[in-house]
C-alpha cells in the first residue's frame, strides 16, 4: 500500500468529497452525477471558500473573455445543477450562497483528505475541518486556470503573519483541539429518521446490538420504532403493542434482548415505562412507575429512571423503587460507563432552557457538572461511551452548529471536535465493539403549504412566506407576520412588499399576534439562557419591550378586542416543567395589573376571539378544547379531541385546531357555540410520498389552513474513531 499524502485536489465538505482533477463528486462514499460545467463552477468556489467569487471571474474562468455565450442563463443553470447535486437550496443554503448582482460564495467549512496518488478507488467521505487553500508552489501547481492574480505580499509580512497565525492556532488547539478528518459513512438513506425535539423533551434516542440500530422513523405522519440494518440500511418496523402508541426509546438491555420504552404521544411529561422484546412482542409494564426517561442498570436486572428532579432505581423482580439522587433540573439520556462506576446524563433547565452534562459516581448521591463554563449558555447533551471506556462522545451546539465532540474516557475537560457541519450531528451511540460511533445527520427540509379547497390538497406557498413557521394576519388583512426556522419574527404586506425583520437574531420567537389596530405585535419569545416571556414589538420596527418580566415561563399572549389587555398562559410540561399555578391570566396594559381567569387552572394556550366575547384554551393533556364566556365568566367544554395550535376564524364563529393525536391527524373547524367538529383536511390531502409529517401554522384571511410539511429529516451515519 502506498503512503498517504495530502493532495489539495481532494476537497472535503460535510458528507461530500470532490476531486478537482478528475471532476468527480462523492457523497458518503457514493458517486454523485454532475455535469462538467457545473463541476467547474463548484471547483472554482471550493478553491476560494468563504470568499465572494464574482460573476465576471466565473465568466473568465469558465468561458474566457472572447467566448460568446448566454452567460447569465448558463451560469444560473450550472448553479442550479450544483444545488441539485448537493441537496442545497437558494433560500436556505448550506453550501452555495448567492449574493445578488455580485456573485457566489461557498459557505461550508472545507478541508483536504489525505489520499494516495496511486489510488483511484472511490473514497469514503471525510468530516470537514476549517482549512485554508494551500499556496501554489512548483510542488503543488494549480489544477485549473486561476482567478485574476492578486498583489504579491512581501516575505517579511508573510513571516510575521505566520507567527501570529501560529500563536493563534496554538491557543485554539489548546482550547478546542479539533480532530483530523474522519471518515463518515451513510447507513440509512430514506431521509425519514425522526429528529426529535429536545426543546420539547423529545430526544432522537437510538440503540444498537451490533447488527442493527433501533431508531425512530417517521411513517404516516408519526414516529415509529424501527430496526435499521447496519449492513444494508434497510429499516423494518418493530412490532410494538398498541398500548404504546408513540414509543420513545430509553435503552437496549446489556444482552441486547429487551427494549426499554415509554410513550411520547401525549404532552404529559411523566409516562409509564415498558419492557418489550427487541424483536417485538408483548409489553411488560414496569410496576406503576411514571418517568420521563430511563436506562438499564449495568447488570441488566434493574432500571434507572428519572422522574421529576430525582433519579430512582427499580428492579423488575419486586417493583420497589429507591431514590439515589436529586438533580438540579430534569435528567435525560442516562448512560453508564462500561465499568458501571460512573453515570453521565443530560440536565435540562426548565427556566433557562439550557442542556448540560452531569455525572454521578456510584455510591454517591450528589451529581456534579462536567464542562462547566465551556459553552455559554450550555447546550451539551446525549453522551455515549465506547465499549472500552476510552472515549466519551457527546453533541454540542455552538455558533449555530450541532456537532459531535469527544472526551478522553472519564476526563471532564479538553473536548475534541470530531465533526464540523454542514449537517446537524446528534444522538451518538457506540458500537458494541471497537470505536465505531453511529449518529444522526440532520438536514431537515420543509415547506409552507396552503390547502387548496378546489383540489382538496395542499400546494406549496411559493412566495415570500415559503420559509414561514407560524403565520398571523392583521385584523385589517393588510399585513402578515411570521416566524422562520431560526425563530426570527418578520412582517410584510400581504403581497410581500415592505418586508422587515422585527426581532434580533439572538431572540427566539415562538409565536406572534397582531394588535387590533395593527400597530404592534405581542410575542412569546426568549433570549439565550432565559425563560419564555411576553414582549411587544412595534410593527414598524423597534426593540422588543418586555411586558411582564418574571422568573417563570409565560406564553401565548393574545389581544382583547379593544387592544387594552392581553390574555396569556403558562407553557406545558414539555416546554419547561415548573412549580406554581398554571392558571390563565389577563394583563391590563394600562395599569400592568394581573387578573387570573376564574376556573382556568390546568389550562393553557389561550386565544381571545376577535369580537372579544370568548377565550378559548386547551387542557394541559391537550385532549379538551375549552371556551370561556367573558360576560358570564364561565367555562364549558367545547370539544373533546386532541388539540394543538387553536386559531380563531376572522368572524369569531369557529376555531380551527389540529387533532395531532388522531391517526389521520385532521384539521378541524370547531363551530362556536355548538362545538360541532367539521373536518377540513388531514394526511390524505398531501401528495403521496412527499410529506413525512406536518404541523398547523395558521389560517389565511379567508380561513384556509396553512401547514409546515417536512419532506426530509436526516439519515443515520457512522464514524470510526480509529480511522485516519
Amino acid at each position: 500500500m502506498s503512503q498517504l499524502t495530502e493532495s489539495p485536489s481532494r476537497v472535503t465538505f460535510g458528507l461530500f468529497e470532490a476531486d478537482l482533477q478528475t471532476g468527480e463528486l462523492w457523497k458518503a462514499g457514493k458517486r454523485i452525477k454532475i455535469q462538467s460545467q457545473p463541476f467547474k463552477v463548484l471547483a472554482t468556489l471550493l478553491e476560494h471558500p468563504g470568499e465572494v467569487v464574482t460573476r465576471e471571474d466565473l465568466q473568465i474562468r469558465l468561458w474566457g473573455k472572447d467566448t460568446t455565450v448566454d452567460f447569465d442563463h448558463s451560469l444560473g443553470t450550472a448553479i442550479n445543477k450544483i444545488r441539485e447535486a448537493l441537496g442545497d437550496s437558494a433560500e436556505n443554503p448550506l453550501f452555495v450562497e448567492t449574493l445578488s448582482r455580485r456573485g457566489y460564495r461557498f459557505i461550508a467549512p472545507v478541508g483536504y483528505y489525505p489520499v494516495s496518488p496511486a489510488t483511484t478507488q472511490t473514497p469514503p467521505v471525510a468530516a470537514t475541518i476549517p482549512h485554508s487553500q494551500p499556496p501554489e508552489t512548483p510542488e503543488n501547481p494549480p489544477t485549473s486556470p486561476a482567478l485574476p492574480p492578486r498583489k504579491k505580499i512581501h516575505p517579511l509580512y508573510l513571516a510575521a503573519a505566520a507567527a501570529v497565525i501560529a500563536l493563534g492556532l496554538g491557543l485554539y488547539l489548546g482550547s478546542s483541539r479539533p480532530h483530523p478528518p474522519l471518515r463518515i459513512s451513510q447507513i440509512e438513506a430514506e431521509g425519514r429518521i425522526s429528529p426529535g425535539a429536545p426543546a420539547m423533551e423529545s430526544f432522537p434516542a437510538t440503540a444498537t446490538d451490533g447488527v442493527r440500530i433501533f431508531a425512530s422513523v417517521i411513517e404516516n405522519g408519526r414516529a415509529s420504532l424501527s430496526q435499521v440494518s447496519i449492513a444494508s440500511g434497510d429499516a423494518v418496523p418493530v412490532a410494538i403493542p398498541s398500548e404504546i402508541a408513540a414509543p420513545s426509546l430509553g435503552d437496549l438491555s446489556p444482552d441486547g434482548s429487551r427494549l426499554l420504552l415509554r410513550n411520547h404521544l401525549t404532552p404529559v411529561s411523566e409516562q409509564p415505562l415498558w419492557v418489550v422484546p427487541a424483536g417485538g412482542g408483548s409489553a411488560l409494564r414496569v410496576a406503576n412507575i411514571l418517568a420521563h426517561d430511563a436506562t438499564w442498570m449495568p447488570d441488566g436486572n434493574g432500571i434507572l429512571y428519572a422522574a421529576g428532579n430525582e433519579l430512582f432505581v427499580t428492579y423488575l423482580k419486586d417493583g420497589a423503587s429507591t431514590s439515589i439522587a436529586s438533580v438540579p433540573g430534569r435528567a435525560f439520556w442516562l448512560r453508564w460507563s462500561p465499568d458501571g462506576r460512573l453515570l453521565r446524563f443530560t440536565i435540562i433547565d426548565p427556566l433557562a432552557h439550557t442542556m448540560s452534562l452531569w455525572e454521578l459516581p456510584t455510591g454517591t448521591h450528589t451529581p456534579r457538572p462536567i464542562l462547566s463554563g465551556w459553552n455559554k449558555p450550555p447546550s451539551e447533551c446525549c453522551g455515549t461511551w465506547t465499549p472500552d471506556g476510552k472515549y466519551f462522545l457527546f453533541q454540542s451546539s455552538r455558533d449555530g452548529n450541532e456537532d459531535l465532540w469527544q472526551l478522553r474516557g472519564k476526563d471532564i475537560s479538553g473536548p475534541i471536535r470530531i465533526t464540523n457541519g454542514p449537517l446537524r450531528y446528534e444522538a451518538p451511540i457506540a458500537a458494541r465493539t471497537g470505536h465505531r460511533i453511529f449518529f444522526l445527520g440532520l438536514d431537515t427540509r420543509s415547506e409552507l403549504l396552503r390547502y387548496n379547497t378546489d383540489r382538496h390538497e395542499f400546494l406549496p406557498e411559493n412566495n415570500f412566506l415559503s420559509q414561514a413557521n407560524r403565520v398571523n394576519y392583521s385584523h385589517d388583512q393588510q399585513w402578515v407576520a411570521w416566524t422562520d426556522a431560526q425563530g426570527r419574527l418578520w412582517r410584510a404586506r400581504v403581497n410581500g412588499e415592505e418586508e422587515l425583520q422585527l426581532t434580533p437574531d439572538t431572540m427566539q420567537v415562538f409565536l406572534a399576534h397582531w394588535s387590533p389596530d395593527g400597530k404592534q405585535l405581542a410575542i412569546m419569545a426568549r433570549e439565550p439562557g432565559q425563560a419564555w416571556q411576553l414582549y411587544s414589538v412595534p410593527a414598524d420596527g423597534g426593540s422588543p419591550q418586555p411586558l411582564y418580566p418574571e422568573k417563570r415561563n409565560a406564553g401565548d399572549p393574545d389581544w382583547s378586542a379593544d387592544g387594552q389587555s392581553l390574555v396569556f398562559g403558562r407553557v406545558p410540561d414539555l416546554m419547561g416543567k415548573e412549580s406554581g399555578s398554571r392558571a390563565i391570566q389577563i394583563l391590563d396594559l394600562r395599569t400592568h395589573a394581573i387578573t387570573p381567569v376564574p376556573g382556568s387552572e390546568g389550562l393553557f394556550s389561550p386565544r381571545w376571539s376577535p369580537d372579544g366575547r370568548y377565550i378559548a384554551a386547551i387542557s394541559l393533556d391537550q385532549r379538551r378544547l375549552m371556551l370561556f364566556d367573558v360576560a358570564s365568566r364561565t367555562w364549558r367544554l367545547l370539544a373533546e379531541t386532541s388539540v394543538a395550535d387553536p386559531v380563531w376564524s376572522s368572524d369569531s364563529k369557529a376555531i380551527y385546531i389540529h387533532a395531532f393525536m388522531s391517526p389521520t391527524q385532521p384539521i378541524y373547524r370547531v363551530d362556536v357555540p355548538t362545538g360541532q367538529l367539521q373536518q377540513v383536511t388531514d394526511l390524505a390531502s398531501f401528495r403521496s410520498g412527499q410529506t413525512a409529517d406536518y404541523f398547523f401554522c395558521g389560517i389565511t384571511p379567508d380561513n384556509v389552513p396553512l401547514v409546515r410539511a417536512r419532506s426530509f429529516t436526516g439519515n443515520l451515519y457512522s464514524i470510526d474513531l480509529d480511522s485516519k
